[in-house]
């Protein structure tokens, strides 16, 4: 039988040796899994951009998922905050309770982790775990130059408004495993399920913004929600064309009214929402082409004026530009979708 020590030095310590080997940043002068406290120090001249994440059974993923696949979302979720303020992965911890030392579980667990984390430079340097529920909290440790970071009060009036990828899969992929609708196609399902275990986090396409975007973050609540986020960071409004908002071929096989609900207020898509000025529109594309990500303007950021509320808010439009009466509201994590 597994005991604390010997499960993290078979699934998790050895490999992270390696990883941080083959990390150039990270490797510089850590001192990583072993002692009371990691050592490390981020690249000269940058500042460390630092992000937890939980995911937990029952609330962020169902008990019969593939524990490969939840290595790499529990990873990935972490890399997508850093993409979305610019920053360069660096290093994480990992902190986990486990009903039970499956061995089976645990191999396919770190291979999905760790495979995301080498693909990425970014080594394990530390963490904990304990018996209990299927808990997961990753804290994640990147670099970025202080001048360069995307933060999310940075948002300008005239800015337009861009996401990365496509939104909704990820949503329609739990809808499907919900059975709150049925998928057109199989291999629809397969794709939207796929999204939901999946996500890519968009951190080629963070560093390609530095000196572009002004605002960014990532999108994990949904669209509807996370948007306000900036909105009221930055203290300004946006217009929104909804038909604008990039959406995959199997989820516009879908009903009108889920694509709606899944792209505006689906949550786990990990997509980069930002803002930029209108005259870097060239820059954003030649960013999304160095990046390998598809890059969509949505909308636009105005100041609120004398014929606008004062409060930050959200003015949806069709294609055609007339108004829509939405009610949306992102996901809640302590309130059922």
């Amino acid at each position: 039988m597994l005991s604390e020590f010997s499960l993290i030095d078979r699934f998790f310590a050895r490999r992270a040796a390696t990883a941080t080997t083959r990390s150039s940043d990270a490797a510089s002068g850590t001192l990583g899994i072993g002692d009371d406290c990691a050592l490390f120090a981020p690249p000269a001249g940058e500042m460390l951009a630092i992000s937890t994440d939980m995911l937990v059974e029952g609330r962020h993923f169902f008990a019969d998922v593939d524990p490969e696949a939840l290595g790499h979302k529990a990873l990935a979720v972490n890399l997508s905050d850093l993409a979305a303020m610019g920053a360069r992965p660096q290093a994480f911890t990992l902190a986990f309770s486990l009903p039970k030392a499956d061995e089976a579980w645990l191999a396919a667990f770190s291979e999905g982790l760790f495979a995301l984390a080498e693909r990425h430079a970014c080594a394990l340097i530390g963490g904990d775990t304990t018996g209990g529920p299927l808990n997961l909290c990753i804290t994640v440790f990147g670099s970025v130059p202080p001048r360069m970071a995307l933060r999310r009060d940075a948002a300008q009036p005239g800015d337009d408004i861009w996401i990365s990828g496509v939104l909704g899969d990820a949503r329609a992929g739990l809808g499907v495993l919900r059975n709150e609708w049925t998928a057109a196609h199989a291999a629809d399902a397969v794709s939207f399920r796929r999204a939901l275990e999946r996500p890519e986090p968009r951190v080629a396409l963070g560093l390609a913004l530095r000196g572009i975007a002004h605002a960014a973050l990532d999108l994990s609540d949904g669209l509807a929600g996370d948007l306000l986020h900036i909105l009221e960071r930055s203290n300004v409004r946006a217009t929104v064309d909804a038909d604008a908002v990039p959406r995959s071929d199997a989820l516009r096989r879908l009903p009108p009214e889920i694509q709606r609900r899944c792209t505006l207020a689906g949550g786990d898509d990990y997509e980069l929402c930002f803002t930029a000025p209108a005259s870097a529109r060239a820059a954003v594309e030649a960013a999304g082409h160095e990046a390998g990500v598809a890059v969509t303007r949505i909308g636009t950021i105005s100041a609120p004026g004398a014929a606008t509320p004062a409060a930050p808010a959200i003015d949806w439009r069709d294609a055609a530009g007339a108004p829509l009466t939405l009610t949306l509201q992102g996901f809640d994590h302590f309130h059922a979708d």
